[in-house]
C-alpha cells in the first residue's frame, strides 16, 4: 500500500479529483496554501495499491492544466509507503 500526496493548484483540484475517482481511486482533499505568493493549493491524499501507483500518477499528469506562467509548478507529488491500513 502507498500514499500519494499530490499538492496541486486550486484550479486543478476538481478535474484531478474527478479523473482519479473515475479511474477507481479514492481521493481526500485538504485545502492548503503555500509558495512565495501564498497562492491557493489543494492537497490530495490518495491511498493506492503499490502496483497501481504509476496509473494514478499518469492520471494526475494527464489531467493537470498547463502552467499559467512560465516556470510555474503544476504539482508536487510524494509517494510514501504505508505500513498499516485499516478501514472501518
Amino acid at each position: 500500500m502507498k500514499m500519494i500526496i499530490a499538492i496541486v493548484r486550486d484550479v486543478d483540484n476538481d478535474p484531478v479529483s474527478r479523473a482519479l475517482t473515475m479511474a477507481g481511486f479514492g481521493v481526500t482533499c485538504i485545502a492548503s496554501t503555500g509558495g512565495f505568493l501564498r497562492r491557493g493549493k489543494s492537497t490530495l491524499l490518495i491511498g493506492v495499491e503499490a502496483e497501481r501507483v504509476e496509473v494514478a500518477l499518469e492520471v494526475i499528469r494527464q489531467t493537470l492544466t498547463p502552467p499559467a506562467e512560465p516556470g510555474e509548478q503544476r504539482a508536487i507529488i510524494f509517494v510514501l509507503p504505508i505500513e498499516r491500513f485499516e478501514h472501518f
